[in-house]
């Protein structure tokens, strides 16, 4: 997942441009991808697909030609969808489109300006301070014109047509964790799912963010129906402590599954409430939709002093908290796909376990009471009305625990799906 973040950071990105082409091309090197375009001028809800933005060079260079502030040193040094410029200005007028990060003098942030057309450089506070009065040349080789919005889907099939949707965005520039980290976690939850079938149809989806999900909803009105539960990674990869946001409805069962996942983990960790404000978890959830869509990060956006600067950098994300993010994706999707009901065939007075052998099929293991009890409670809940997420989480015991008993009693005949 590291190598992966390491080969996409370079890419200068946005939520259009050749840019999110080049990052899906790495991501299709990992997993299949059908990849999408969509024109300029789409009508897609509310909004409109934008103009396509591409650059190829931008620089402020002083009298001598030395480029003091240089895009090929970094993607974050030009704002965001700046239109074409090419001018000499003295300092003081070039001021006016300079963006620096004072508290943090050493750091360039990240801005843009998608929907009003502007130029514009960000760079360091002590670089700027450094600059003496006089004239600059200043250049941005972009385009701004009719083209197409991009973004990209991955499916691993499932033993049903309903879905679970897990989202990623793929607008932003040369940031490790918001949010290159999230992909690769995606990327690499994909093909672990992939080793086996799962019960639910998982479609993966990598898109710039809240233009591209809006996008997608637009032109997947039927196939939305069939999401059941999804999830939005995003900053997946610094040292904090993980941290999920409920959905919408706050009750949906991906948002009972996270949090018994980390809850029973015993990591460290923050369940928050959701909010209209983040990442595309709001689009999904938004009323007209109301998909059970959580989302899960490690320290959450704007959480961070390197939130949307260039110390979100290679060093800030490690494997460790990327592997992490991963175990607990396929431990909750794993709990996830396995959370069936049953009714109990047996339903009158406490069917005899020994006989039907399975109290001996528990001989030896270090669990054996706990086994023996998770039996009784899935009997106990098994009336149609309760999943075995239910069980698990009135009984105290471990979601596996819980399921191997069911599994159990269903091949003994106890139990029917």
């Amino acid at each position: 997942m590291y190598r992966l973040v390491e080969r996409m950071y370079p890419l200068c990105r946005s939520i259009t441009g050749d840019g999110v082409r080049a990052t899906l091309d790495i991501v299709g090197e990992y997993i299949p991808l059908r990849v999408h375009e969509v024109p300029t001028g789409t009508k897609v809800l509310d909004w409109t697909v934008p103009q396509e933005w591409n650059i190829r060079d931008a620089y402020i260079a002083d009298a001598s030609g030395r480029r003091v502030v240089d895009f090929a040193a970094s993607s974050l040094h030009v704002l965001g969808y700046s239109v074409p410029v090419a001018a000499t200005m003295p300092l003081a007028e070039l001021r006016e489109h300079l963006y620096t990060l004072p508290e943090h003098p050493g750091w360039v942030p990240y801005r843009t300006s998608y929907y009003e057309p502007k130029w514009g450089f960000c760079l360091a506070q002590e670089t700027l301070d450094a600059l003496p009065d006089g004239e600059y040349e200043v250049c941005v080789d972009s385009t701004l014109a009719d083209g197409h919005l991009t973004y990209a889907e991955h499916v691993v099939p499932g033993q049903v047509s309903d879905e679970v949707l897990v989202s990623s965005h793929v607008c932003h520039p040369s940031l490790a964790n918001d949010n290159l980290a999230g992909i690769a976690v995606a990327t690499f939850l994909a093909r672990a799912l992939a080793e086996r079938t799962p019960y639910y149809t998982y479609r993966f989806l990598f898109a710039p963010g809240t233009i591209g999900a809006i996008t997608w909803l637009a032109r997947n009105a039927e196939r939305v129906r069939r999401v059941r539960h999804g999830l939005v990674l995003a900053c997946a990869g610094d040292p904090g402590p993980l941290t999920y946001k409920r959905s919408r409805r706050g009750d949906a069962e991906i948002d009972r599954v996270l949090h018994h996942v980390l809850t029973t983990s015993e990591r460290p960790h923050r369940i928050n409430e959701f909010t209209p404000y983040g990442y595309d978890e709001r689009q999904f959830c938004s009323p007209g939709f109301d998909l059970g869509v959580g989302s899960l990060s490690r320290t959450p956006y704007a959480g961070y002093p390197e939130y949307h600067t260039s110390a979100d950098n290679l060093d800030f994300v490690s494997p460790e908290a990327m592997a992490d993010t991963l175990a607990v994706c396929r431990e909750a999707f794993g709990v996830l796909d396995r959370n069936r009901r049953y009714v109990n065939l047996s339903p009158y007075g406490e069917p005899q376990l020994g006989r039907r052998g399975l109290y001996d099929s528990l001989g030896g293991r270090s669990d054996a009471k706990e086994a023996q009890m998770a039996m009784l409670w899935v009997l106990s809940l098994s009336d149609g009305e309760h999943g075995l997420l239910d069980v698990a989480e009135r009984s105290g015991l471990p979601f596996d625990t819980v399921a191997a008993a069911a599994g159990a009693l269903h091949d003994a005949g106890l139990l029917k799906a």
